[in-house]
């Protein structure tokens, strides 16, 4: 009896011991190198907010601002880049963008420039798996465009079907209601669709997401999608970013393999962290100029460049009318989140920093 329960003891340890191994290995790849996540002594950088899948508008921001030509290739030369989040979700396009985002990025590269990608709130929320849940997140382009390809023809055939059953009813109003209900189901109720989703865009892009930052500081700026508080600002950005890919990783992972993650997280999903917090944008006390003075004492900077939030209100974004909508705290704050897409209503915007000046650019889309 003594031997069996040593038996089980050393099998149940080395089960543990090989669970940690795997953990291991399986992370290494993302701290074996240290990533990047602070530059010093770059002439010009370009920053956009979010852009929500609108490809379009996109393409005329970096045109505009002499990322790249009519040939969709990088002219910035040592210029660093940054998109601030929120590529995803609400807009058709995200996988475009994407696409665009790793050809510019390799061609900057080369240039001795940067393309930083950063992880903004719907970026988290589709590597875990949990954007499809939410009504209006992830419209059905986006959702075929990261479907595998099979797949997609597939769900196209079931639409097919679904609306021709839909039209012999001769009503209008029940086919937009077919409509309606059809990706309804298919996008916000687990199904093996929404779990291919998943699954194919953390393989292609989600991986690739989680190999650059959430928060990175270019000179004397920090650029990060929500904002930063107190708390996190006690924090090193190594420490933030490892943080965010391990968590995220984890997530990813418990997803694939259809368990529940069961440790307690940290920043991802946290209110206050730094793809959520909105305070920056929206805190109007005059005291909290303190707080934002301490932040920026904490992180070594300047300036903070945000997103997530347009221009500073929670509600529906508006055209300022001048700077100071988008600039708070005597130009410690910017804030580069204008309504871009097109389902915000928005303009179209770019943050220039060039010899230390900061210069936003904002225009209206006139076609």
């Amino acid at each position: 009896m003594r031997m069996h329960k040593i038996s089980g003891y050393a099998r149940k340890t080395t089960r543990v011991i090989v669970s940690l191994l795997f953990i291991y290995i399986l992370f290494l790849p993302l701290y074996a190198d240290k990533i990047q996540c602070e530059w010093e002594n770059v002439k010009k950088i370009i920053a956009v907010g979010d852009v929500h899948g609108d490809y379009a508008r996109f393409i005329k921001i970096l045109k505009e601002a002499g990322i790249m030509d009519d040939n969709f290739e990088w002219i910035a030369g040592k210029t660093h880049f940054v998109q601030n989040g929120d590529v995803m979700d609400r807009g058709r396009y995200a996988k475009h963008i994407f696409d665009l985002i790793k050809k510019l990025q390799k061609q900057a590269e080369e240039a001795g420039g940067k393309v930083h990608m950063l992880i903004g709130n719907h970026e988290e929320l589709n590597i875990t798996g949990m954007a499809p849940r939410y009504p209006g997140y992830v419209p059905p382009l986006q959702f075929l465009s990261f479907l595998p390809e099979d797949m997609s023809k597939r769900l196209m055939e079931e639409y097919n079907e679904e609306m021709e059953k839909a039209k012999n009813n001769d009503n209008s109003d029940s086919l937009i209601e077919a409509v309606e209900k059809f990706w309804m189901e298919v996008i916000t109720k687990p199904n093996p669709y929404q779990y291919e989703y998943t699954l194919n865009f953390n393989e292609n892009y989600g991986k690739w997401l989680l190999e650059g930052n959430a928060i990175i500081r270019i000179n004397d700026t920090i650029f990060v999608h929500g904002g930063i508080n107190k708390r996190f600002s006690t924090w090193s950005l190594e420490r933030i970013n490892n943080t965010y890919r391990y968590e995220l990783n984890r997530m990813r992972l418990d997803y694939k393999r259809g368990t529940e993650t069961l440790f307690k997280p940290q920043i991802v999903y946290v209110p206050d962290a730094p793809l959520w917090f909105r305070d920056l944008a929206t805190n109007h006390d005059e005291s909290f100029i303190e707080d934002v003075k301490l932040i920026l004492d904490n992180l070594g900077a300047k300036h903070i460049v945000i997103a997530h939030t347009p221009y500073g209100s929670t509600g529906s974004p508006v055209i300022p009318e001048d700077i100071k909508a988008v600039s708070r705290f005597d130009g410690k704050i910017w804030i580069i989140d204008t309504g871009i897409s097109e389902v915000y209503g928005g303009i179209l915007s770019y943050l220039k920093i060039e010899d230390g000046k900061f210069i936003l650019w904002m225009g209206r889309d006139e076609e």
